[in-house]
């Protein structure tokens, strides 16, 4: 299958060697040239163009009556939850246009060149070594986070929890948005295997269901991934719990041990005229408070409470 950008196509053109009906299959250009891009390959568009790579939040396809338009929104693996690779691509019976201001298609497509000894003689199988050369990496990526996760269990086994809250939220908002990403990615693929326009040879179809199913398997992956950051999470919860629990046992005890004395203070405080202890009572009132002190020490160390 032939690949180029515009600007060599239109050079082609020019110097007429290419003819309408050997004009390439897939043509890459920016969004600024994308309009006179899908005129070359003949794709009409219902509705508004609108190109603008800021309304692109999403992985999705559309379907029309004469061409195919999909947009891909696509997670940088180093910053899941920052900036995306965006892109648009319209398909028709015979060729491919995909739009990217970020370079990024090209160089999937460097990359699928020097893996992939079948580079796509179809365009159905085209878009399978597409879609899934940008989705090869993502079990390593999965498996880094799973990989993380199990550390900061340890970490809360040994007692180690500083910092625990800081680690763990930021791995689950990105874990979230790879899993509504996959999601998108495995109906994108149900749609291209559906052919609602019939673009595609029947026979060639078990690549998009290959795309689906790899994309319902990393969304597994990562929906097991976040149920198990959750577990750790509510470990993590349990030993802090157990820990505040014990704090406030300890100050149960001193507020109990404290008490009696708080109530001999007052009573002996009172100075009444007629009490026995006001001239010579100090020492009887210390003495009483040690007796109660140790009583109390030995009843809550009876009771295991200290």
């Amino acid at each position: 299958m032939l690949i180029l950008a515009l600007g060599e196509v239109l050079e082609k053109i020019e110097e007429e060697q290419v003819l309408e009906e050997e004009r390439p299959a897939v043509i890459i250009t920016d969004f600024k040239h994308a309009g006179e891009a899908m005129g070359l390959a003949g794709m009409l568009y219902e509705g508004e163009l609108n190109l603008s790579p800021k309304d692109i939040g999403f992985c999705k396809l559309e379907a029309q009556q004469e061409c195919l338009a999909g947009s891909l929104c696509i997670p940088k693996l180093l910053d899941v939850l920052g900036s995306r690779y965006r892109m648009l691509f319209f398909i028709n019976q015979k060729h491919i246009v995909i739009v990217d201001d970020d370079d990024f298609a090209r160089r999937l497509i460097v990359r699928i060149r020097r893996s992939k000894i079948n580079q796509g003689d179809t365009r159905e199988h085209f878009l399978y070594n597409f879609i899934g050369q940008f989705m090869s990496r993502d079990l390593e990526l999965l498996g880094r986070y799973e990989r993380r996760i199990m550390h900061m269990e340890e970490n809360v086994a040994d007692g180690k929890t500083e910092g625990f809250q800081n680690e763990i939220g930021p791995i689950r908002r990105e874990l979230l948005t790879l899993r509504g990403y996959y999601d998108e990615l495995m109906d994108m693929g149900k749609d291209l295997e559906e052919n609602e326009n019939g673009f595609f040879a029947r026979k060639q179809l078990k690549y998009f269901g290959t795309i689906a199913d790899r994309a319902d398997r990393l969304m597994g992956r990562t929906a097991y991934l976040l149920e198990y950051a959750q577990q750790v999470r509510d470990a993590y919860q349990t030993q802090a719990d157990a820990v505040q629990n014990k704090n406030m046992q300890f100050l149960t005890v001193v507020s109990t041990i404290f008490f009696p004395l708080t109530l001999i203070t007052g009573w002996y405080g009172m100075n009444f005229q007629n009490m026995p202890e006001l001239r010579q009572g100090y020492p009887g009132v210390i003495l009483l408070s040690l007796v109660v002190v140790a009583g109390c020490i030995l009843f809550f160390k009876k009771k295991h409470m200290l």
